[in-house]
């Protein structure tokens, strides 16, 4: 009570930490505010991957791609106790039980899981895809297998549909397509199981940004830097005039670099731009006839 009594007397108020002591004080007047502060450091100063472990307070992170959210039960083998004496018969009988419990607790709870999210890291190394949507998928995952509504479903087709709207969610630029040929599935059944999801869990995820593909047909055509930026330009424009509103964004990117690469005069064959994009030959041309003739209206 006097240290705060001093401080309000106190013509120039500093606070300062002290990170041994853990006070919080003035370092003007060295009145005390608060003392057993949290404290903000490192957790260890160990040098070594394997000191730090050994001296960590913390296991690790707490992730929901994982089965049991990292919290799982870690049961030694050994019959020993903390000073290393043998146990005694009736308590190895006990921690037998103990250990088989666990572990048929584990496998009963979480195969689902288990089964799911292991075929989860397989469509992340296919896709290329960041830490924030797989926690967003295993969510997804987690939340509807919960209702318990999509019974009878595959579980590699509920995977992807959530994969899919995770990376709608996160604005992440990968087509149904992609996700349809990492999980191996047909891309009527992903759609099909996508709409039901987004229904169930009320969800509305925007429609992706056709710019956002540009810069993957270039670089697999080899388009000019030129051509790329034309197309952005084509895309923009058409963004703020709304014909770009309920089209494919692939689609709308694909014709976009086609009309790039006429204007510059470079010879980017339009099979070639169909093979990348996963558009077929026809709707590139009836999209690249669309952006023409309303550009030209609006000029």
């Amino acid at each position: 009570m006097n240290d705060l009594i001093h401080l309000r007397n106190c013509k120039k108020i500093v606070m300062i930490t002290d990170l041994v002591t853990g006070e919080i004080a003035c370092s003007y007047c060295g009145a005390v505010v608060s003392e057993k502060s949290v404290e903000a450091g490192n957790e260890s100063s160990s040098i070594t991957g394997e000191e730090y472990l050994k001296n960590s307070r913390t296991g690790q992170k707490i992730s929901l791609k994982m089965a049991d959210m990292g919290l799982s039960t870690i049961m030694e083998s050994k019959d020993r106790d903390s000073t290393g004496r043998s146990l005694s018969a009736e308590n190895k009988r006990m921690f037998y039980r103990l250990r088989m419990w666990d572990r048929n607790s584990r496998l009963a709870n979480n195969k689902s899981y288990t089964k799911a999210f292991t075929l989860l890291d397989g469509i992340r190394a296919k896709l290329g895809l960041p830490n924030t949507v797989v926690e967003e998928t295993a969510y997804l995952f987690r939340k509807i297998t919960s209702k318990k509504s999509l019974s009878g479903r595959s579980t590699i087709g509920i995977l992807c549909a959530t994969t899919y709207i995770a990376c709608r969610l996160t604005n992440t630029p990968r087509t149904i397509q992609d996700v349809a040929n990492a999980g191996n599935i047909k891309r009527k059944q992903l759609q099909s199981i996508s709409r039901f999801i987004l229904k169930e869990l009320d969800i509305h995820p925007e429609s992706y940004n056709p710019i956002e593909f540009v810069a993957r047909i270039a670089n697999a055509t080899n388009a000019s830097e030129k051509t790329k930026r034309d197309a952005m330009k084509i895309l923009q424009i058409g963004q703020k005039r709304g014909i770009n509103t309920s089209k494919n964004p692939m689609g709308m990117a694909a014709a976009a670099i086609y009309l790039s690469s006429l204007k510059n005069q470079e010879k980017i064959r339009q099979i070639k731009i169909s093979e990348v994009s996963g558009i077929s030959s026809v709707t590139i041309r009836d999209r690249a006839k669309e952006i023409k003739k309303r550009l030209e209206e609006i000029t």
